[in-house]
This record gives C-alpha cells, sequence and structure tokens, in this order.
C-alpha cells in the first residue's frame, strides 16, 4: 500500500504473510514477546510499556502504560482482575481496528495476553462491535488455533500461569466505546455511561479492578517488549511516540489504512500517500481524528499529526481518523449529519446530552432549510457551550465540539443559509444524499412552485 516506505509496527508482515494463521505469524516473531514476558517480573514488563510511553489509540492519548499502574497489583486485592479490550469501533471516520483484526489478530491476541499477565489477570473480555461479523469470524478462529496450542487457556506454555480470551459481541450502539458503557453492556445491562469515580483501575468489571484499552493499543505491546519501550520512545515525535494506523477518506484519491509515524503532516498524508483531492477540486476542510474532533480549515494543511500539534491548532487527533473535504461540500450540511448522529446515538441519560443534541439537530435543520435567523444561529453556539463539559460522557463533547467548531470556521457559510434564505449549495453539495425526511419534502415544495 502506499506509504509502505515507513516502518510498520503493528500491521508489520500482514502484506506479505498470511497473518491470520498461527504458523505464519511465528515465521515473523509472533508469540516470542509472551514467551519473553513469562519470564519476567511483571514490574519489569510494566516499566517497559511507561518507557514506551504508547498514548491510547482509541482516542483519549492517556500514556496506556501509566493507565495500567493504576491497576491494584494481585496482592492488594482480594478481586479478580480484569482487562477489558474496547474493539466496538464506531467512530464515523474510523476504521483502523477492523483492519488489524482482519490482518494480525495474532498481534492482538499476543498484546492481550501479555498485557493481562503485566497487570496479574487470568481474564479477557475483548468487545467487538456487533456488526464486525467477518472480524469476529477471523479474531475467532485465530483465537481457537492459539488455544489448540497452548497459548491461550491453562498452564500457558508450561507457565503455570492461566488466562481466558472471552469475544463479546456488541449490539451497535456508539455509546457502548466509552468505557463504563462498554461495562455495563459486558454486565448484561443496558450500556449507559456510570458516574465516576470510583474509576474502572479500581472498581469496573463486576466492582473489580479493570484495565481498558483499545485495540490498537494492545496490538502495539508485542513489539515494544520485543525491541523495547527505548526503542520505540525513539519513534515518532517528542510526547507523542511510535506509529498510528490513520483512517483516510472522504474527498482523497486513494483512502484506505495508512499505519505511519506520528508526527507526518497533513499535507504528507492527505496529498502524497492519499494522492491529493480528485477531480482537480480545492481542499476546503478536514477533521483530522474522527466526526467527533473539532474541524480544521485548509490553511492548517502542514500542520503535524500529533497530540500536542492538533491540540495546538484547536482540535484533536483522537481515534486518527483523517476526512477530507473538499470544496463542493456545505458546512451546514456536514453539521447536520453529524448532530443527527450524535442525536441518534445519545443514551438518553443525562439531560445536557438528551436534549442539547435534539435542540442542535433542530437549529441546524433550520438554518438549512433556510428558516433560521440570526438569532438561531447565536442560540446554536449557546446551546453548543452549555452541553460542553456537562454531559455524563464525553458523548456530550463530542457532539457539541464539532458543531461549534464548524460555526467558529464557516460561520459565513451558516449566515449566508440565513440571508438568501435557502442553501447556497443547493443540490451542488457533495453531502446532498444525506437530506432528511423534512429537508427532502422541503426541497420537493421548492421544486412543485418552480413547475408552477
Amino acid at each position: 500500500m502506499p506509504g509502505t516506505e515507513y516502518e510498520q509496527i503493528v500491521l508489520a508482515g500482514a502484506d506479505d504473510h498470511d497473518l491470520t494463521r498461527l504458523s505464519e505469524y511465528e515465521k515473523v516473531g509472533g508469540y516470542q514477546a509472551l514467551r519473553k514476558v513469562l519470564g519476567m517480573e511483571r514490574q519489569a514488563v510494566l516499566d517497559e510499556l511507561i518507557t514506551a510511553s504508547v498514548r491510547g489509540r482509541g482516542g483519549a492519548g492517556f500514556p496506556s502504560g501509566r493507565k495500567a499502574s493504576f491497576v491494584p497489583k494481585p496482592e492488594q486485592t482480594s478481586k479478580p482482575i480484569y482487562l477489558t479490550i474496547n474493539a466496538d469501533e464506531s467512530e464515523p471516520g474510523t476504521f483502523k481496528d477492523r483492519e488489524i483484526m482482519l490482518r494480525v489478530p495474532h498481534r492482538l491476541i499476543e498484546g492481550a495476553l501479555i498485557t493481562a499477565y503485566t497487570i496479574g489477570s487470568t481474564s479477557v473480555f475483548i468487545y467487538m462491535r456487533g456488526e464486525y461479523l467477518t472480524e469476529f469470524e477471523v479474531v475467532k478462529a485465530a483465537l481457537d488455533e492459539a488455544r489448540d496450542r497452548g497459548l491461550v487457556g491453562a498452564n500457558i506454555l508450561g507457565s503455570g500461569w492461566n488466562c481466558t480470551i472471552v469475544l463479546h459481541r456488541g449490539a451497535g450502539a456508539y455509546i457502548c466505546g466509552e468505557e463504563t458503557s462498554l461495562l455495563e453492556s459486558l454486565e448484561g445491562k443496558r450500556g449507559q455511561p456510570r458516574s465516576k469515580p470510583p474509576f474502572p483501575a479500581i472498581s469496573g468489571l463486576y466492582a473489580s479492578p479493570t484495565l481498558i484499552n483499545n485495540v490498537e493499543t494492545i496490538a502495539t505491546v508485542p513489539p515494544v517488549i520485543m525491541r523495547g519501550g527505548e526503542w520505540y520512545a525513539t519513534l515518532g515525535v517528542e510526547n507523542s511516540n511510535g506509529t498510528r494506523v490513520f483512517s483516510l477518506s472522504g474527498n482523497v484519491v486513494n483512502g484506505g489504512n495508512y499505519e505511519l509515524p506520528l508526527g507526518i503532516s497533513l499535507r504528507e498524508l492527505i496529498y502524497n500517500i492519499g494522492g491529493g483531492i480528485p477531480n482537480g477540486r480545492k481542499l476546503k476542510a478536514i477533521i483530522p481524528g474522527g466526526s467527533s474532533t473539532p474541524v480544521l480549515t485548509a490553511d492548517q494543511v502542514d500542520v503535524t499529526l500529533d497530540y500536542d500539534a492538533v491540540g495546538a491548532a484547536g482540535s484533536m487527533l483522537g481515534s486518527g481518523a483523517i476526512i477530507a473535504i473538499d470544496d463542493r461540500a456545505c458546512m451546514v450540511q456536514l453539521a447536520l449529519r453529524v448532530s443527527q448522529f450524535y442525536q441518534h446515538e445519545s443514551c438518553g441519560k443525562c439531560t445536557p446530552c438528551r436534549e442539547g443534541t435534539r435542540w442542535m439537530t433542530a437549529l441546524i435543520e433550520k438554518i438549512e432549510l433556510g428558516h433560521g435567523t440570526n438569532a438561531d444561529l447565536d442560540l446554536l453556539v449557546d446551546v453548543c457551550e452549555r452541553i460542553l463539559g456537562r454531559s455524563l460522557c464525553p458523548l456530550g463533547d463530542a457532539a457539541a465540539m464539532p458543531i461549534a467548531s464548524y460555526v467558529d470556521r464557516f460561520r459565513e457559510e451558516f449566515q449566508a443559509h440565513i440571508d438568501q434564505g435557502c442553501c447556497p449549495f443547493g443540490d451542488s453539495s457533495s453531502l446532498d444524499g444525506i437530506l432528511s425526511p423534512v429537508q427532502q419534502h422541503a426541497r420537493m415544495t421548492r421544486e412543485l412552485a418552480v413547475l408552477a
């Protein structure tokens, strides 16, 4: 794939070998890291992970080694310790974890075993997005192979250590990507967030100490152990170590997943690796970390893809989903699509998110249909501000942050809708296929009026 001049870590070997098969994974050094850690003290393994400073690849970006250190040691608790892997990849624009599960499932399994050993856990749960049927079957087949070889289960590799891995499929709820909602779902309850504290490290699954990590984060563990935390820390840039699998989509020639060192620029990814904007169109905006992150403008294309630089630019690296938007797109339509998604996915447990997302959608739809006023635009900004930091879980922020950024950075488009009494883009917007029934009815009414 384009971009293979960069060293791959998580997806290493997948271009030349069928790493869904245990025998092929072993040819590229598979499960050697597990064998290595079974002869190490748990603290020594944890020290390597802390040195590597792999920041969580699920969106929050918290250092995963430090996160693991928050879990009580086995001798400090009478309760079982659990490892839960978040494979409920539901962030719009994000599709990296599915490729990891499809192409290197044994690296995920090996990383899970190493992490479980490190925290003193004997039980691992992989919570997988319900729509990922093929991915489920691939990971299940790899897990069956690993069990048959004594790599999972009782007395792993003759070490005396036992560890089970359970695959659990979700039911299509975006909210279950939030870690406490995921735990509720695992326990057989409705997927809704818990109040914190206590945090999962102290009281998580079944009120026991629990470590929750993303698929990509866990799949990074075996290479870190084999080559050392200090080696991994030399990759990428300061405070953003290693590589990331970036999901590139939108108005770009070569969309797909690309594993690249952190610190590469958006320009390099979009134009050199992604082939640029198709049909000679101009870049208008960039979503740098999935739909929940604030939008960047075209003149920010030289921002480097690392946590600090994207943060300084006014957004977040998030899940690593880069969405390129060309000059055909109506930003009000894009805001409406994003708002509709988060309104639909809100679990309804807290008022700011439940009511706020509904108000955002109603106001944006009113503006898009040409019925909005300046007061509506001001109210939209006010609703966003009243959601931010006030919802029970990050979903409220995920809904409000991008909408506020669209208004802030493309306010002239919102204003044009109000001044002209219609969408200035008409049918030419590249997002024109997203109209709700209300919008479709309004368009039909306009067309009939013209015919009359």
